[in-house]
């Protein structure tokens, strides 16, 4: 995996969000930055290209910045260059072939099956929280989260929240041994959620990570955490409650509610 990062960009105000968000994430990690527009090449693109390079420059402060125009299908070119890069960031929506990209298919495409975390940027953020958020349940996925949220939170200087969040059955009152099992487990998988951060805080002494266990369907649960976050880490499938996090119904409804920025791993 190389050590820059790619953003995509359209000359839309989300994708100015994303280079923006990308050029702060390279100037804290000493990343190179790449800018990839995808389109017909035009003279108005080519000037939205420089101009976003000039913003990145400026943000970066000394970090190698470069710009390209590609031309070809959107997902496949972002796809491609995701290949060659640390992370991916693109705007929530864009015009052209960015439109969509949070509801449709060029987004699901994208963070589906991009070699490289994606970060999905929804607009400018005016306050930081110092909080990044990942959703984990212990898969191999959720691995690959729990690595990239890390470094994001240690780059950050700022503390890492972990949840791990499944609905629970309704209590049945006309078999209450039933719900006394459900108790039971509950339970035994909140004692089980709790012991696997435990090697993390282990593992990183110098980070503070808090965790949660939200009675509740991981969208809402993240969705209400994202309100105090400055990103949002989810792994592109899981088990149980996050389970198919990217193609399923969880990483719509995260991409759709949540107004962070979205990191959505693959391992």
């Amino acid at each position: 995996m190389s050590r820059r990062i790619v953003v995509g960009f359209d000359g839309s105000a989300p994708a100015v969000a994303a280079v923006e968000w990308a050029a702060a994430d390279a100037r804290r990690r000493e990343l190179d930055l790449l800018i990839v527009h995808v389109g017909e090449p035009a003279e108005e693109s080519a000037g939205l290209l420089e101009d976003a390079a000039a913003r990145a420059h400026a943000l970066t402060g000394g970090v190698a910045v470069t710009a390209e125009s590609r031309t070809g299908n959107v997902v496949g070119e972002l796809i491609a260059a995701s290949s060659q890069a640390d992370t991916l960031v693109v705007g929530s929506r864009g015009r052209g072939g960015f439109a969509g990209m949070v509801a449709g298919s060029v987004s699901m495409g994208v963070a589906g099956h991009a070699h490289a975390p994606v970060v999905v940027v929804r607009g400018p953020r005016v306050v930081e929280y110092g909080r990044v958020v990942v959703g984990y349940d212990g898969s191999e996925q959720a691995e690959a989260a729990m690595e990239f949220a890390v470094e994001q939170a240690r780059s950050r200087l700022a503390q890492l929240h972990v949840v791990t969040a499944w609905p629970v059955p309704v209590p049945a009152p006309y078999a209450p041994a039933y719900d006394d099992l459900i108790e039971e487990a509950v339970r035994a998988e909140l004692e089980t959620a709790r012991a696997r951060v435990q090697p993390w805080r282990e593992r990183n002494p110098g980070l503070i990570i808090t965790d949660d266990q939200p009675r509740d369907h991981p969208v809402p649960a993240l969705t209400r955490i994202s309100e105090t976050a400055d990103l949002v880490v989810v792994g592109s499938h899981g088990r149980g409650g996050l389970a198919a996090a990217v193609l399923g119904s969880v990483s719509h409804g995260v991409l759709r509610h949540v107004s962070c920025p979205v990191a959505v791993v693959r391992a």
